[in-house]
């Protein structure tokens, strides 16, 4: 039987709390979220029809400061999921050590079933109703699976009719013409080529002559092929909703982009390309693999049919506890989730303070700051892993707990 999304999130939690010696008051803390809060509410569409949708919001924990996270919508959006998805931003948050703690929601909701008014609609009546949860200095959503920079926008826009001040900093990932920072949309994607350039070093890999696969052509995995093209590296094959497309001399992420902002978002029936199953996709021999989709891709079904060197984390969740014992089994690198991933909350944090400040910074400084955020937390995985003889995925978790513990004892518990 499958296990939940939270489940395995449990389980990597208590691998590394087990090994560290995590305090045992701390670990009681952690291993649970502080707040659940499930909203039903009521859209009135301009055709007269009313529709009720179930919306989330998962706060795990604000030892450090503010929850951060995104807010998804997509039909399999639950509870369990959120769950597991705002634990896993505390760890990230603690992890390239910004003060924020860790949140996560979402709308149960087809988004390509709605039009561009109705999902206004349907977002400004979600900010309404989840208002009094999020702020500035409480909360702050951003952009997920299915949302977007003008999403937030309708967000802030609502937050702040409805008579709150000083509130650019609700929300982070908004348009550059309302707060938002340069490099925010390609900032998970660039997060992630900045820390697989730190382990081809590492691992005397030439880039340049390298090869890779891509799960997922979103905003995340699309900005990461485009940025690894810069490196020369060859893009193999690629999948996402609608299948799997492969090609042994290269598929062009500019071009391959161009075509699916045509193809209603899909890189199906992208010329020069072939179909392929899923099974073939994972088979993929290559250097890197970057899952970049949803959750639970790598299992102990699918572990077994990659041919790679690495496995770089795009995605929140892609490999299960089985999955990861089977890449360590076979000596697959692997850079975890909440280490890969994490430029996008880094630069998340960048343009809330800008917005506290009323500042803006240019693209440069973003990167450069990115950059520097990203590889020292990669060097303090690494020290770690070696410290302890264990797996990147545990080390991560190791340094994000040990700053929450030193958090914990330096505030003491209120009584």
């Amino acid at each position: 039987m499958m296990s939940s999304l939270h489940e395995n999130v449990l389980r990597q939690f208590n691998k590394a709390s087990d090994l560290m010696g995590l305090d045992a008051n701390v670990r009681k803390c952690l291993a649970t979220t502080e707040n659940e809060i499930v909203i039903h509410f009521h859209v009135k569409f301009a055709d007269g029809r009313i529709e009720v949708f179930t919306g989330y919001r998962v706060q795990h924990n604000n030892t450090l400061g503010p929850y951060k996270g995104g807010l998804r919508y997509h039909p399999k959006v639950e509870l369990d999921e959120v769950r597991a998805l705002a634990t896993w931003m505390t760890w990230k948050s603690a992890l390239v050590d910004i003060p924020y703690g860790g949140a996560k929601g979402g709308i149960q909701i087809d988004p390509a079933q709605y039009s561009q008014d109705e999902i206004q609609r349907i977002t400004r009546r979600f900010a309404h109703d989840l208002a009094p949860f999020i702020g500035p200095e409480r909360d702050i959503p951003a952009p997920d699976v299915n949302t977007t920079a003008q999403m937030m926008a309708w967000i802030y826009d609502t937050y702040k009719e409805m008579g709150h001040e000083n509130c650019l900093g609700v929300v982070t990932g908004k348009p550059l013409v309302v707060g938002g920072s340069a490099g925010r949309e390609k900032a998970t994607g660039q997060g992630i080529v900045f820390l697989i350039e730190e382990w081809a070093k590492d691992n005397k890999l030439d880039l340049a002559k390298s090869t890779y696969f891509l799960q997922g052509f979103g905003n995340v995995g699309s900005w990461a092929a485009r940025i690894m093209k810069r490196s020369g590296a060859k893009l193999l094959a690629v999948e996402d909703a609608s299948g799997a497309i492969a090609c042994k001399k290269g598929i062009d992420a500019e071009a391959l982009r161009t075509y699916a902002d045509g193809n209603k978002g899909f890189i199906k029936g992208f010329p020069g390309t072939k179909v392929i199953t899923h099974e073939e996709f994972l088979a993929t021999k290559a250097d890197i693999f970057i899952p970049a989709a949803m959750e639970s891709q790598i299992t102990a079904k699918t572990a077994p049919l990659l041919s790679v060197k690495l496995v770089a984390e795009g995605a929140n969740g892609p490999t299960d506890t089985d999955g990861d014992a089977i890449l360590t089994e076979r000596g697959i690198a692997l850079l975890p989730d909440i280490l890969c991933n994490s430029g996008g909350v880094v630069v998340s944090y960048f343009e809330w303070l800008q917005n506290k400040h009323s500042e803006s910074w240019d693209l440069e400084d973003v990167d450069a700051k990115l950059k520097k955020k990203l590889l020292a937390a990669y060097g303090r995985v690494k020290d770690t892993a070696a410290k302890h003889k264990t797996d990147w995925r545990t080390a991560s978790y190791i340094e994000a707990l040990s700053r929450l513990e030193d958090a914990y004892k330096a505030r003491g518990f209120f009584p």
